[in-house]
């Protein structure tokens, strides 16, 4: 079969205002906007010369004094804020009470509880406007890929996933003022990925231990989880933000993996982010390889191109008044498997989604 690691833009007509002048926005969101060919009219964020210094950067016209001024613009129909998440609610709030804008994209975490994540939801839908959350780990190449060999059986019935991870994040400033760190902030990645390729779990375990490397007091620095899933799938999302030393002279071999098992094919990959390479996907079926395995190739990367996808989804829901496939919604039962994970990790059990009432 033919994959199609990459998405085809459908819709690049709506301009974008753009909230936040940290790496995310400027080295992703807007390196990804300049090769699809998105419009972006306007930029803002705390300190008004960072939002300057990125504008330069990119040729856009309009920079605000703030990000409430910008949202105010009447010029601005897409809101894409990358924003810490103890702020983004506000913006988000305000952004929906204005009728120039049409969709919002926000960042993960949406919210930091899982209550303020379902008001967000509810109002956003009261409002009637699309609100889309930055979960573009399903843009990944590699990822992409394996959902469509699923979809059309390629692996049979899946009996065991993984998602393995041995890498250090670039943890934000923001995030020491928080009593949560890789569950909410790395291993959503995994988590939210593994529902889009199987669906929702039926419950979660999630041990943890402290990072030795980073130094702000924190819980949850290297995570565990194994998720069941209705039919008896069972996955393991591991997430080592140690990794082993990181220093000078040291070589480490740090890297992001991924292994599906199914009753007809076995997929397995790399998500190339911590090496700066193309994802990869190797996989071998008895239906549709003759069990041989077939690797095939690309040249774009999870950074910044998956960007295109998520951009690519809103712009088409506004166009087309569909809802995007990145929608608050599908989130929330993201951030409810999230939320699972803590409760496991204090109450050092299982934890079944059907606990909470989404």
């Amino acid at each position: 079969m033919t994959l199609t690691p990459d998405v085809e833009i459908r819709s690049r007509a709506h301009r974008i205002g753009c909230i936040g002048a940290g790496a995310i926005m400027a080295d992703q969101h807007l390196e990804a906007y300049r090769l699809g060919g998105f419009p972006v009219a306007a930029i803002a964020s705390r300190t008004k010369a960072n939002a300057q210094a990125v504008a330069d950067r990119y040729g856009i016209a309009t920079v605000h004094d703030t990000p409430e001024q910008l949202i105010a613009d009447p010029s601005i129909e897409i809101l894409d804020i990358a924003y810490p998440p103890d702020l983004q609610p506000a913006l988000i709030r305000e952004a929906l009470k204005q009728p120039h804008i049409k969709a919002i994209l926000a960042q993960k975490p949406l919210a930091l509880s899982l209550d303020e994540a379902i008001a967000l939801r509810d109002e956003a839908a009261a409002a009637g406007k699309p609100l889309s959350v930055n979960q573009n780990m399903r843009y990944d190449q590699s990822i992409r890929s394996l959902k469509q060999l699923l979809d059309e059986g390629a692996l049979g019935e899946p009996v065991f996933a993984q998602i393995d991870m041995h890498a250090v994040p670039h943890w934000q400033g923001f995030l020491e003022g928080y009593d949560r760190l890789t569950l909410s902030n790395m291993s959503v990645h995994h988590l939210d990925a593994l529902r889009y390729l199987f669906g929702d779990p039926s419950e979660i375990s999630t041990v943890v231990r402290r990072d030795p490397r980073t130094e702000f007091e924190h819980e949850d620095g290297i995570v565990v989880s194994t998720l069941r899933f209705p039919g008896d799938l069972l996955a393991l999302s591991v997430e080592d933000v140690w990794g082993g030393p990181r220093e000078e002279g040291y070589d480490d071999d740090f890297f992001i993996k991924w292994r599906v098992e199914g009753t007809a094919g076995v997929a397995n990959g790399t998500i190339g982010w911590p090496t700066g390479d193309p994802s990869t996907i190797r996989y071998a079926s008895t239906i549709t390889t003759d069990g041989q395995w077939v690797s095939p190739t690309w040249e774009t990367h999870w950074f910044p191109h998956a960007f295109i996808g998520v951009m690519e989804q809103l712009q088409h829901a506004v166009s087309s008044g569909t809802d995007p496939q990145l929608s608050v919604a599908d989130n929330v039962r993201t951030m409810a498997l999230i939320e699972a994970g803590y409760r496991s990790i204090a109450e050092k059990r299982p934890v079944r989604l059907d606990e909470f009432t989404l």
